[in-house]
């Protein structure tokens, strides 16, 4: 694991590339989506003054959670935080209004249900039966709620909760008017994991080897249980060295797979 002298050095390194970051950005050797999911909320701000400074547009994936003050992140008291990474460019998606974690296929085919558990809202740590209709009125109510938030329309987009779905889930999703976006493997960032085994040092120098154009990158606006905070530490340095490799940043707008069905 890299010693805290490595990780200063990693870090430096990206502060310098800082330098060159502007001209690789005018010649993209490749692209990347950077994407966050909400949850304790408690970096929100860093994470904005961090995507500000770099001139990065991410997309947000917004469930209506439980946050560090005993509110919830898509509640009032954080409207003028949406409002404002509307104002700047970002775009918004889904994640289902009530965290809802998808746990087995039930129903049929032609009545399609699902086992579930939710982990915000008034049902949350329960396991429930939800139908197709319910899975759907929870993934267009989070972007509701959103637009509401924003002034601005979210993608027609959704990202189940931990990722996990079924070919079932996913037609019925389709059917209401939401394809699904996990990431890819090179772009799981590790924010979810805990900081006593992967250190903010072992993430970032993964990070910045591995991923490649064309990955969805994800991390979240907080953790619960990650003892040492992901971001901003980990953020703005991974920023800096992927422009520095001629990496661009773009939202899911622009990505490929889902540009022709967003216009």
């Amino acid at each position: 694991m890299p010693s805290v002298k490595v990780f200063n050095a990693i870090v430096c390194i990206a502060v310098c590339a800082c330098l060159t970051s502007a001209k690789a950005q005018n010649g993209c050797k490749g692209t990347v989506y950077l994407t966050l999911d909400t949850g304790h909320m408690g970096v929100a701000p860093l994470v904005a003054e961090v995507l500000q400074r770099q001139q990065v547009r991410a997309t947000f994936f917004a469930a209506d959670e439980r946050t560090l003050n005993g509110g919830s992140s898509l509640d009032e008291q954080w409207a003028p935080w949406w409002r404002a990474r509307a104002a700047e460019g970002h775009e918004f998606a889904s994640h289902t209004l009530h965290h809802v974690y998808w746990r087995a296929d039930l129903g049929t085919a032609q009545q399609p249900a699902f086992k579930v558990h939710p982990s915000a809202g008034p049902q949350a740590g329960q396991v429930q039966t939800m139908t197709g209709d319910q899975y759907c009125t929870e993934i267009s109510a989070a972007a509701e709620r959103l637009h509401k938030l924003t002034g601005r329309q979210p993608l027609p987009l959704f990202r189940a909760p931990g990722g996990k779905t079924s070919a079932q889930l996913l037609r019925v999703a389709q059917s209401c008017g939401y394809e699904h976006v996990g990431w890819t493997p090179t772009g799981f960032l590790g924010d979810e994991l805990p900081s006593e085994r992967y250190s903010n040092a072992r993430l970032l120098e993964s990070a910045l080897r591995n991923i490649r154009d064309g990955d969805v990158l994800l991390a979240h606006l907080g953790i619960w249980s990650r003892k040492d905070p992901w971001a901003p530490a980990v953020l703005e340095p991974l920023i800096v060295g992927l422009k520095a490799r001629g990496l661009c940043f773009r939202t899911l707008s622009e990505h490929p797979r889902y540009r022709v069905r967003l216009r």
